[in-house]
């Protein structure tokens, strides 16, 4: 497991551009270079809509 780590920052804007602008979740991941799994763990941590 490779465990590339991102800054916080990079994971809220990731987040942003789910939640708040409306991309999908695959599309940001593929641009981003990440998985999808990361990237709905990071919504699950940083999005204030999720309980």
């Amino acid at each position: 497991m490779s465990g590339k780590r991102y800054p916080k920052e990079f994971k809220i804007e990731a987040v942003k551009q789910v939640t708040e602008k409306g991309h999908s979740v695959a599309d940001i991941a593929v641009r981003l270079g990440t998985t999808t799994h990361s990237l709905y763990a990071w919504i699950k941590q940083y999005d204030p809509q999720q309980s």
